[in-house]
């Protein structure tokens, strides 16, 4: 335990971290400029190539930090797995999918996991950070890693802080976004909080690796059901006929016991939508029924579904079917101003608007193409300069680069699912 302590406190541990995605390239990132030398373990070559040429391909990291940091010998990258051998900690940060039926996804932890067997040896701490059901890694991780004669704990140190990226947050990145780390032992969350803590601004330890992923659930299960509480409330608004914004804006005004959240139509990201199935399906093993993560993700699903059928009768009031309707769909990202478009509400929109049988394009300065149930869509490029074209356009996800105004101005029927177009007014605009 000495040895590896020293290592971090003199900033020469090695670092490998496995998948280089939108986790584990910002916090490699942030290892390397700590001035730890840092290893990224992919599966896709094409991410070897450009993290050697010094090419970032995430939009929170720029070219010029990676060039930097691979030209110093901070940071490289490799389709090779047993040079995990030579890595102090390791740390994964690999996808963690919902199967059709909402079952947890744990094939690419599982694979991680298998490879650092392979290569683990005495001293290495190993820390999973991808989302995951609360005993994941005392349960599965584990048993995967004591398969052979090292015993965690006493050989090699086990923990779990689950990741907590934010794309597109301007204020909050890794570094100044506290970091909750939880291990198999005290000795297993002291050091991986001793490793974190070289790099975060603040490391909170907590008792255990399963009060560490609960953590990460509650957060985002907060998020969903109130994202779906505020769904509600605007099918509610949308009955008794008043604006969901509105209420929702003065609620606000309250210094005190309120928080504001904001329907749309759906929720999307890396973990919103999944993360709540996560803790439902552990606690249905369990016998317990988890009632707010039921109902908040059947509001939450069922939201492109209504904002279609209240684009229809937004139509049959100017007497156009949505059948027969062109329709211009603005945004493809889950949020605005990001490229991500993982889980994004925007793909049930397309798909669904197109089942009507209406003809739409969308339009996403930041998301040139995107792959739904097997076919390429491409944003339309001059989109805006053909608004005319269209019967109605629908704003899906608002990017502070597109000129709200103009489009009110020049559009037949503008329908606006997430309040781009506030204090904006015309008689051609509709807010869910």
């Amino acid at each position: 335990m000495e040895k590896i302590e020293k290592l971090i406190k003199e900033r020469k541990a090695k670092v490998g971290i496995v998948g280089m995605g939108y986790v584990g390239l910002p916090l490699a990132v942030e290892f390397a400029k700590g001035g730890f030398a840092v290893t990224g373990f992919e599966v896709d070559a094409q991410k070897v190539r450009d993290l050697k040429a010094g090419i970032s391909y995430i939009s929170d990291v720029s070219t010029e930090t990676v060039g930097a940091l691979a030209k110093k010998g901070l940071l490289t990258a490799t389709l090779d797995f047993s040079a995990l051998r030579k890595m102090d900690a390791v740390i994964i940060c690999v996808p963690t999918p919902l199967r059709k039926s909402k079952d947890p996804d744990v094939s690419y932890i599982v694979a991680s996991v298998q490879e650092a067997r392979k290569y683990l040896r005495r001293g290495q701490i190993i820390i999973l950070e991808s989302t995951t059901y609360p005993g994941t890694t005392k349960e599965l991780v584990k048993p995967m890693l004591e398969a052979g004669p090292l015993k965690a704990g006493r050989d090699f140190y086990l923990a779990f802080s689950p990741e907590r990226v934010d794309p597109g947050n301007p204020k909050y990145g890794v570094k100044n976004t506290p970091k909750v780390v939880g291990g198999l032992t005290p000795a297993c969350t002291r050091l991986a909080g001793l490793l974190y803590a070289a790099v975060i601004d603040r490391v909170l330890e907590v008792t255990n690796t399963e009060t560490a992923e609960l953590v990460k659930l509650l957060e985002n299960t907060f998020r969903a059901v109130n994202i779906g509480m505020m769904n509600e409330m605007a099918l509610m608004c949308n009955k008794l006929g008043l604006d969901v914004w509105e209420v929702i804006n003065a609620a606000a005004s309250k210094p005190f016991g309120f928080m504001p959240f904001y329907p749309g139509p759906g929720i999307g990201g890396h973990c919103i939508p999944l993360d709540p199935h996560y803790l439902g399906w552990k606690m249905k093993t369990l016998n317990f029924e988890p009632r707010f993560i039921e109902l908040a993700g059947a509001i939450n699903s069922s939201m492109p579904e209504h904002v279609v059928a209240r684009l229809g009768e937004l139509l049959n009031t100017r007497g156009k079917a949505l059948s027969r309707s062109k329709v211009l769909m603005i945004g493809m990202a889950y949020k605005p101003d990001i490229a991500d478009h993982r889980e994004s509400p925007a793909h049930d929109v397309l798909i669904l608007l197109e089942k009507t049988g209406a003809a739409a394009d969308y339009y996403d300065p930041y998301v040139a193409e995107t792959d739904l149930e097997g076919e390429t869509r491409r944003s339309r490029k001059d989109a805006l300069k053909k608004i005319k074209e269209y019967d109605c356009v629908m704003i899906v996800t608002p990017h502070s680069c597109i000129d709200y105004a103009d489009i009110v101005k020049r559009a037949r029927l503008v329908f606006d699912t997430r309040n781009a177009t506030k204090g904006l007014k015309g008689k051609n605009l509709y807010r869910l």
